[in-house]
């Protein structure tokens, strides 16, 4: 059986909303992400890595996901993709293309089965890496809220390639497309939404100093810090001026494909969530926010 052709990595997200363009002062102040390109009524952010930015913001009527952003090797392997995705029956809002952005290079875009578009690129804009201390080098991984957990994992997997790593109950699964133990989690819920996005810091030192660095500029977690049991990492979550839920993380396990079986993680055992028991499990205000408001996405541009 021919294995499936696999997103390379995740290179980020662009969220939208009324107003979030404004919110630009607390990313790279308080968060630690700079500035890499601004246009009208968007704000592109970049980390301490290469990538053209990390985490974008354009102003819209609706709070959510514009769209979440991945990479692809090359142009054969986006091509391989894109045939794969007509393959398994589902019609990409384009075909590859150039993409006539500030961010550039090569890709095409498509709709997951809760009409989130997701936008697949090669040869973007490399930037300089930097030094900077105890800020985001990337975005480790985006966690969704979907209305049917089975059926967005089984696109995610037989469509994009993804294997799921481990899973929390029957309530969330965590899906990779490379070594990182996750890239995309999904968790079972009432509508799709988004529940939170994680930017990884190099080092456990970076992390605690960028809880630091919030902290002393008067924005506390609203849970951790902590070390969560599926993908074995550190975490502190804290609510943005938009309201989305953004998370600190670093060391996710990296898994060995030749080794890793996936585990069902309990719910109920407090070190499954926290293994370092610091932070305990996350407050009725905590899962409430991670919850999200209900993101239509755009059926519209269903091409089926």
């Amino acid at each position: 059986m021919t294995e499936p052709v696999r997103v390379g990595s995740l290179r980020g997200i662009m969220m939208r909303g009324p107003g979030v363009s404004a919110t630009l002062p607390f990313y790279e102040d308080m968060w630690g992400l700079s500035l890499s390109h601004k246009e009208d009524g968007v704000a592109l952010l970049r980390g301490t890595g290469t990538e053209p930015f990390l985490y974008g913001l354009k102003d819209g009527p609706v709070f959510g996901i514009e769209y979440v952003h991945f990479a692809m090797p090359d142009r054969a392997s986006m091509d391989a993709l894109h045939a794969q995705v007509i393959a398994k029956g589902h019609s990409p809002i384009s075909a590859p293309a150039e993409f006539d952005d500030w961010a550039g290079g090569y890709g095409f875009e498509m709709l997951d089965p809760d009409n989130r578009r997701l936008r697949f690129r090669t040869e973007a804009r490399v930037l300089d890496d930097q030094k900077d201390w105890a800020k985001p080098k990337k975005v480790s991984h985006v966690v969704l809220n979907t209305p049917d957990m089975n059926g967005t994992q089984t696109f995610y997997e037989e469509v994009l390639g993804f294997r799921a790593s481990d899973y929390s109950a029957d309530q969330m699964v965590f899906l990779r497309c490379n070594t990182d133990h996750h890239s995309i989690a999904l968790v079972r819920g009432n509508y799709a939404s988004v529940n939170h996005v994680a930017f990884e810091m190099p080092t456990l030192d970076e992390f605690m100093r960028g809880i630091g660095r919030m902290k002393q500029k008067g924005h506390v977690p609203s849970w951790g810090p902590g070390r969560h049991g599926p993908g074995n990492n550190p975490f502190a979550y804290f609510v943005s001026p938009s309201g989305f839920v953004i998370e600190f993380t670093s060391e996710l396990q990296q898994i060995d494909e030749t080794t890793h079986e996936a585990k069902v993680w309990s719910r109920t055992d407090p070190e499954a969530m926290d293994r370092w028991m610091t932070a305990g499990p996350p407050t009725p205000a905590q899962r409430a926010v991670m919850q999200g408001r209900p993101d239509p996405g755009f059926p519209e541009l269903r091409t089926r």
